[in-house]
C-alpha cells in the first residue's frame, strides 16, 4: 500500500531547529535497495542513502524541508518543496520536486530529486554571485 498524500507531507517536512528524521523513520518509508539521485550525488542502497541524509544534516548549522504541493498517480509520487541549510551563518535555499517510485510493498525503490543546486549556492556568495547571475542570463536571455 502507497503512503497516504499526507504522510509523504510528514516526510517531507522538517521545520528549523527540529530533529532529522531517525534511521526508524527512514526505514518506514525507503526500500533497502534504494537509489537515489540528485544534482550533486547518486547513491545505492538505504545505507548509502542514511548516510547521505546523516552527513548533510552534519555539515549545516540547520536544515528545514518544507512540502508545498504532492500529487500521486499509480506507484509514483511527485513532491515539490523548499529545502533550506543554514550554513555559517549563510541560509541557503533551495526550491524542488521529488519523484518518488514505490515498490510492491509501497516503500520508496526510486527517489530523484529535481533542484537548481549552483544558482542558490553561489548566489548569495560575494564576488561569485554576480559572476553566476551574469552566466545564468547568457544562457537563458
Amino acid at each position: 500500500m502507497l503512503p497516504s498524500r499526507e504522510r509523504l507531507e510528514q516526510l517531507f517536512d522538517k521545520p528549523y531547529g527540529e530533529t532529522a528524521p531517525t534511521e526508524d523513520q527512514w526505514r518506514a518509508f525507503y526500500a533497502e535497495g534504494v537509489h537515489f539521485i540528485d544534482p550533486t550525488q547518486e547513491k545505492q542502497g538505504l545505507k548509502a542513502y542514511l548516510e547521505a541524509q546523516e552527513g548533510l544534516v552534519k555539515r549545516c548549522d540547520d536544515v528545514m524541508l518544507k512540502p508545498a504541493a504532492v500529487a500521486i498517480e499509480g506507484d509514483v509520487a511527485f513532491v515539490e518543496w523548499t529545502l533550506g541549510l543554514k550554513i555559517r551563518g549563510i541560509e541557503f535555499v533551495y526550491p524542488g520536486v521529488s519523484r518518488l517510485h514505490f515498490d510492491g510493498q509501497g516503500l520508496i525503490d526510486d527517489h530523484r530529486d529535481y533542484f537548481d543546486f549552483v544558482g542558490p549556492t553561489f548566489g548569495p556568495v560575494p564576488l561569485l554571485g554576480p559572476f553566476v547571475r551574469w552566466m545564468y542570463k547568457r544562457f537563458v536571455s
